[in-house]
C-alpha cells in the first residue's frame, strides 16, 4: 500500500505494515487460538480474548461462530503468503499447519461435516479453503486434501442453493425465502475462482439487475418472495461489495473491469471517511465487515488492469483503514481477525 502506519497509537509506529500484520497474527493466535478441546491437529478460535491454555469443548448449544472461523482461516492464509512472498518459507509452513488444524477444528465442531444451515457460511469457508489449498500447492506442491474435501462439499451445497425464484440467485439459509448479496457475492467469487465462469456470470449478472442501486453504485443487502413478488432490504454494508468487487475481476471482461473500477469510485465516495479509510460496522458481525472490504480492495489496488487512480484510491481506502486498527486490541475475535485482515491488506 501506499501510505504509512503512522503514529495513530500503533504499538509499533515506525514498523512496517508486513510486522504490525505479524504483531496482529501473533495476538489473535495466542488471546483467542487453542486446540478444540485439547485435542492434537486442532485449532478454533475462542469468541472472546483470553489465553492460550485448551479450553472445552462447546456444548451443541453454546454460541459459536462458523463464519467467524472461515475468516480467521482466511487470515493465517494470508500470513502464510506474507512470509511466503518475503522468503520466509518455514514461517510460511507453520502458517500451513495452522491453517489446517483449523480447518480440521471447524469440521469437528461442526459436528463432523462442513456443510451448516447458511449458505453465507459455507461461502465463505469455501473461498478459504480453495485459498488454503492454494498456499499447499504453492509449499508443496501437494493439494491439502481435507481443503478439498471442504471445497467438493461446500461447492456441491452453493449449487443446490441457486434456483430461478427471483430470476436466479442463491438463498441465504436453508429457509429458502431470502436472497441477500452476503451469498451470492462470496459464492460467485468462489464459483469464478474454481473454475465455473458460468455460474459466476449468472450470479454477477443476477445481482447487478435485482440488488444494485444505480444512485450510490452500491450492491444492497437483499431480496425477500413476496405476494407482491419482491420485497427488498436496502441496506448497504461495506462488506458486501467486498467480494463483488472480486468477482468482477475474476471474470475479467472489459464491462467487469469498468464495473469493478465504478464499484471502488462508489465504496470511496460513500463508504470512506477522508482522511480515516473505510468507515467501521457496529456490532459482533459488523466488526468483521469492514476487514472483508479491504481483503479485496487490496486485490483491486494491484490490479495493473484498473485504471491508476482506482488502483491508488483502493490503496488509500485499506491503507487508512490499517491506521485507525494498528493500535486496537481487540476483544472480540471478529474484530481482532478484522483488525489482522486489514493490515495484511496493507501489508500486500
Amino acid at each position: 500500500m501506499t501510505a504509512h502506519p503512522g503514529n495513530a497509537g500503533a504499538p509499533n509506529p515506525d514498523g512496517t505494515w508486513p510486522a504490525l500484520a505479524e504483531q496482529a497474527a501473533a495476538a489473535v493466535n495466542t488471546r483467542f487460538g487453542h486446540r478444540l478441546a485439547g485435542l492434537p491437529g486442532t485449532w478454533i478460535g475462542s469468541i472472546e480474548a483470553g489465553g492460550p491454555e485448551p479450553r472445552p469443548l462447546q456444548l451443541p448449544w453454546s454460541e459459536w461462530h462458523y463464519w467467524w472461523q472461515a475468516h480467521y482461516l482466511d487470515a493465517i492464509v494470508d500470513a502464510g503468503f506474507l512470509a511466503l512472498a518475503r522468503g520466509r518459507r518455514t514461517a510460511a509452513h507453520a502458517e500451513l499447519r495452522r491453517a489446517k488444524e483449523l480447518l480440521r477444528g471447524i469440521m469437528a465442531r461442526n459436528f463432523g461435516r462442513f456443510p451448516n444451515s447458511f449458505y453465507d457460511d459455507m461461502a465463505w469457508l469455501a473461498l478459504a479453503a480453495a485459498r488454503l489449498n492454494g498456499l499447499s500447492l504453492r509449499l508443496t506442491a501437494r493439494p491439502a486434501w481435507l481443503a478439498g474435501l471442504a471445497i467438493a462439499s461446500l461447492t456441491r451445497q452453493l449449487h443446490g442453493a441457486y434456483d430461478m425464484v427471483l430470476g436466479g440467485g442463491i438463498y441465504w439459509s436453508r429457509k429458502r425465502d431470502f436472497k441477500n448479496t452476503p451469498a451470492n457475492g462470496p459464492a460467485a467469487l468462489h464459483c469464478a475462482r474454481t473454475g465455473d465462469p458460468g455460474t459466476a456470470r449468472a450470479i454477477v449478472d443476477w445481482l447487478r439487475t435485482e440488488l444494485f442501486d444505480p444512485e450510490t453504485g452500491l450492491y444492497v443487502d437483499g431480496i425477500h418472495p413476496s405476494a407482491t413478488g419482491r420485497d427488498v432490504e436496502n441496506t448497504i454494508y461495506t462488506y458486501n461489495q467486498g467480494p463483488i468487487l472480486a468477482a468482477l475481476l475474476e471474470l475479467g471482461s472489459r464491462r467487469d473491469l469498468d464495473d469493478a473500477a465504478d464499484l471502488v469510485d462508489a465504496v470511496n465516495r460513500h463508504l470512506g471517511t477522508p482522511g480515516l479509510g473505510l468507515r467501521l460496522e457496529p456490532g459482533g458481525d459488523g466488526s468483521l465487515f469492514t476487514g472483508i472490504l479491504c481483503r479485496y480492495l487490496a486485490i483491486a489496488a494491484h490490479d495493473e488492469r484498473l485504471p491508476e487512480h482506482t488502483r491508488e484510491t483502493a490503496s488509500n481506502l485499506v491503507a487508512g483503514t490499517a491506521t485507525v486498527l494498528a493500535g486496537q486490541a481487540p476483544v472480540l475475535l471478529s474484530a481482532a481477525v478484522q483488525r489482522w485482515s486489514v493490515l495484511s491488506a496493507a501489508a500486500g
